[in-house]
């Protein structure tokens, strides 16, 4: 669909595009998932407007009004259907199968057909009829059996048998003759003869591979002009890049270019590898020197430096020089200050005996009572923070008490910091909230698991609650029993049913009793038993 964009919106398109040829974002995918090849010129991979195309698509560029009746079968040569044992009606004369007739039967004529013998009677042939298409008319290789090329396969290797038979007859004959002749005249040149044919014969298989990065020269092409073509690329005996690794989902070559920026074999061991992505080119050797000048380039640009690295390559690598000299020197200034101020520990001069076991000469005399008699006191060092800082009342420090992963201060438990101290008495009214929690926690436990017992209200068999004095008289119970079974006889025959219908309202107790026992219940998987 064409609409109308914008100059940003066209600018972002053509760098998308741009990104998708060079491999640095994925491809674009059709309506069936499929991803359509960033290098299809536009004019092919755009659809008709008259298309309605919603998605990308290249369906339009296929032949989507295909016949159903065409195949790509071909006849399964040699097939038998049926052996007969005996001639049939209608059957070839001179065989005796029934896919042919005499005139067409490709078998040899015989004397005495087998119409009139019964015997030799051939079997039946698969025959086959197919619609090709214009392309199946004209494949020149429908049919082909792939495995009768094991026959060219056999005669080149008997053929390279035989070469190699001769050649090393010939270092036999060549060897029996150099000691049969002892005329140092021809020593020499025997010997040059013996080192020509003792050449390793894989060496001269691998000679067509010496010149693999030779450059040849084409002149006055149709183009105009001389181009330089590489005769091959790379040594055949090396594995393809996109033959590394043969699962889909792993880096994406781009048969354009031939470039696969990603490790094809992140997990295997770096030793092991010989090609680890081409993006490797990019972050080593002179390439990473080159993207660091670029990047000092803009940087300088954008502080006010009046120099761009198209423009002027050999100032900006100047001035990148310059800089770097100057960091340096900066770096090695700032060091040599630190190591004046605070030493360096890593050098040769040795340590003084104070620092390395913390003692010394100096000698301390101490009375009975620990009172210093002679000499001076060691002064403890002072640290920056405050240290032994009571607050709120509190006797201890935070983080005098540990419990459950938590801080707190030892002389009243309590885990909140800055809080006010309360004493033994804040310690004992936790513990007493803890008794409390731990009691109603348990409490709560034993009630879950003993369920309350609720009291069964016997109901009558109208749904009303039962009088603690209901009693059923048999007699009534029988009679009403013996009414329910008339009036459900009545129901179903309809003749029966008088025309003056009297009807009483008045329901007993017997009278429930007596419908209840008679009335289906339809979800009693036994109801069909009852009668």
């Amino acid at each position: 669909a064409v609409s109308f964009k914008s100059r940003e919106d066209h600018r972002k398109q053509l760098e998308l595009e741009e990104a998708r040829k060079a491999g640095l974002a994925p491809a674009e995918v059709d309506e069936d998932g499929n991803e359509i090849n960033p290098h299809i010129p536009q004019y092919m991979s755009s659809a008709p407007w008259y298309l309605n195309a919603e998605k990308p698509s290249l369906k339009h560029q296929r032949k989507w009004k295909s016949d159903p009746n065409y195949t790509k079968a071909w006849y399964d040569r040699g097939a038998r259907l049926f052996q007969a044992n005996k001639y049939r009606k209608g059957a070839c004369e001179n065989c005796g199968a029934m896919t042919h007739n005499k005139k067409e039967c490709m078998d040899r004529p015989r004397n005495v057909g087998a119409k009139y013998t019964n015997m030799n009677i051939a079997p039946d042939e698969k025959v086959e009829s197919f619609e090709l298409d214009y392309d199946g008319k004209r494949d020149r290789w429908n049919g082909y059996d792939t495995s009768t090329y094991t026959r060219v396969i056999q005669d080149y290797e008997a053929r390279e048998e035989a070469r190699k038979k001769f050649l090393k007859e010939q270092q036999l004959k060549k060897l029996e003759e150099k000691d049969g002749e002892q005329d140092g005249e021809n020593v020499g040149s025997e010997e040059d003869e013996e080192d020509g044919l003792k050449i390793d014969e894989a060496k001269v298989d691998e000679s067509a591979q010496m010149d693999f990065a030779k450059v040849e020269k084409r002149v006055r092409t149709t183009g105009g002009g001389s181009t330089g073509t590489v005769r091959n690329l790379r040594i055949r005996e090396d594995t393809a890049k996109y033959l590394l690794n043969l699962d889909v989902n792993s880096a994406y070559y781009d048969p354009k270019t031939r470039s696969m920026r990603e490790d094809p074999l992140p997990d295997a061991d770096p030793n092991d590898k010989f090609y680890v992505g081409d993006n490797q080119n990019r972050l080593s050797g002179q390439a990473l020197e080159f993207k660091q000048l670029n990047v000092h380039a803009w940087e300088a640009f954008d502080k006010g430096q009046d120099f761009h690295m198209q423009a002027a390559p050999s100032q900006a690598e100047l001035l990148y020089k310059s800089f770097k000299i100057k960091k340096e020197k900066l770096k090695s200034e700032s060091k040599d200050k630190i190591m004046e101020k605070y030493g360096n520990a890593a050098s040769d001069e040795p340590i003084p005996r104070e620092l390395l076991l913390g003692q010394s000469e100096k000698e301390i005399e101490y009375d009975r009572t620990g009172r210093i008699i002679k000499g001076q006191d060691v002064a403890l060092p002072k640290s920056k923070y405050e240290e032994d800082v009571l607050i709120n009342n509190h006797t201890t420090v935070w983080g005098s008490w540990w419990k459950d992963h938590q801080w707190g201060y030892k002389c009243c438990k309590q885990t909140i910091k800055n809080s006010y101290c309360t004493g033994l008495a804040g310690i004992e009214a936790a513990e007493a909230s803890a008794d409390l929690m731990r009691e109603n926690m348990a409490r709560k436990e034993a009630a879950e698991e003993e369920p309350v017992r609720q009291e069964e209200k016997k109901l009558a068999t109208w749904g009303t609650d039962i009088p603690q004095d209901l009693v059923l008289d048999q007699k009534l119970l029988e009679e009403s029993l013996k009414k329910e079974a008339k009036r459900k006889k009545e129901e179903m025959d309809e003749r029966k049913r008088k025309y003056n219908v009297k009807w009483n309202d008045e329901v007993t107790a017997e009278d429930m009793e007596a419908y209840r026992m008679t009335r289906v219940r339809h979800d009693d998987p036994m109801k069909d038993f009852l009668n």
